[in-house]
């Protein structure tokens, strides 16, 4: 099947388990506010800015660099993978940390974390031009143009299944953690790619709580690169609230058009 159509899958898959469980519309800690923001920049994310992203970036490639289609289609696939990690995965991690470092950018993320819960529904929730700008979408774009396509779309794959999982309601981890011979092997987990425990961390509501880390935890695939970088927080467990501390509201369009829409 078309890695195009297994991510939806995926988000589907997810979006299911939680309509399921009862996690999904989130009736009393969501807004009618917060519909319109995931319900307007997820499926422009989706369908307009990551197809003209890999839409624009080869013509730029074949512009600046007549010939370079697959250039790199010769590599080693552990050459490949390690190429995608680090211009992709690694540069998000740094684009997600910086947004939280510059107040500009961060008027272009905090949709992403005004939400008072966890779920599926805010894997996408960004502002528009948070992914137009995103430094890793167009490295993955040209990497793809280079020849990395074939390894890119099963990366792509586990990828968004971490970052779906890690967003998700259903705390998949949760569980785990309570079998005491899994302990070892939850360690390296944790420490490897983001779970709930560590990304919910990232999207509580007061850092004084012990477990909310909003200026860390930034991984998406890879937590590794916070624990390489010195932000990672690791507590297991999950704060019982979430949200954007200390800032005032905005409205949904404010959000989704900054910086066209201000208030």
């Amino acid at each position: 099947m078309d890695t195009k159509l297994l991510v939806p899958l995926i988000f589907a898959g997810f979006a299911l388990l939680e309509i399921l469980t009862g996690r999904f519309f989130q009736k009393d800690t969501g807004k009618s506010r917060d519909i319109w923001i995931e319900a307007v920049g997820t499926p422009i994310f989706i369908l307009v800015t990551v197809p003209a992203i890999f839409y624009a970036a080869p013509l730029l490639m074949n512009w600046a660099f007549p010939g370079s289609e697959n250039a790199w289609a010769g590599l080693p696939r552990w050459a490949m993978v390690l190429v995608l990690l680090i211009g992709d995965d690694m540069t998000q991690y740094w684009w997600h940390r910086a947004s939280h470092s510059f107040p500009w950018l961060y008027n272009l993320h905090r949709a992403h974390h005004s939400g008072g819960y966890m779920s599926i529904r805010i894997a996408y929730r960004n502002a528009i031009a948070y992914y137009i700008f995103m430094p890793g979408l167009w490295i993955a774009a040209i990497l793809v143009h280079l020849g990395l396509g074939p390894v890119y779309a099963i990366y792509l794959l586990v990828k968004m299944t971490v970052i779906f999982g890690a967003h998700s309601a259903i705390r998949w981890d949760e569980p785990l953690y309570r079998i005491k011979w899994l302990s070892p092997v939850m360690w390296v987990v944790e420490r490897t790619i983001s779970t709930p425990a560590t990304h919910f961390a990232h999207h509580g509501l007061h850092k004084e709580d012990g477990v909310t880390h909003y200026k860390g935890n930034y991984g998406n695939l890879l937590f590794f690169w916070d624990v390489l970088f010195g932000t990672a927080l690791i507590t297991r467990r999950y704060p019982a609230e979430y949200g954007i501390e200390n800032l005032e509201g905005r409205s949904a369009g404010g959000e989704l058009a900054w910086t066209l829409v201000r208030k």
